[in-house]
């Protein structure tokens, strides 16, 4: 896990459905929701399933890699506090169980490729791991 240092970053707001994602992320698991009905695998956590409704749903730990869909560049962040860090990445990934997650993607900005191959890089901010993602190791050999 990569911490951040003195850089104050806004951390997550955790309500209770999203609790145990964040509670699994400090342990380093990233674990996704799955629905019990129709087994469909989903994020951002919810209270029902968004494929068949059904509010049966289960916690199963996720592969943490998917690939890259989109990116952007950031060089003027919303928010101040992620001043210090710009310019940055900030991309859609479609993890390997099928949602997609919006996270930073941290990379050289030239080595970026649509459908390239990311994993997940927890990045301590404060006390709470962020799910960031950097390129797999055997794309970068």
């Amino acid at each position: 896990m990569t911490h951040l240092q003195n850089i104050s970053l806004p951390g997550p707001t955790i309500t209770p459905i999203t609790k145990p994602f964040w509670e699994h992320l400090k342990k380093g698991v990233i674990m996704l929701q799955r629905c019990n009905t129709c087994e469909e695998w989903i994020f951002y956590p919810r209270a029902h399933c968004p494929h068949c409704f059904s509010e049966s749903l289960r916690w199963e730990q996720a592969s943490g890699r998917g690939v890259l869909k989109t990116w952007s560049i950031v060089h003027r962040p919303g928010n101040a506090a992620w001043k210090p860090l710009a310019p940055y990445v900030v991309g859609v990934v479609e993890l390997k169980e099928g949602p997609s997650m919006l996270s930073h993607i941290l990379t050289d900005h030239s080595n970026l490729a649509y459908q390239q191959e990311v994993e997940i890089d927890l990045i301590t901010a404060g006390n709470q791991p962020l799910p960031f993602f950097k390129v797999c190791e055997e794309e970068l050999n």
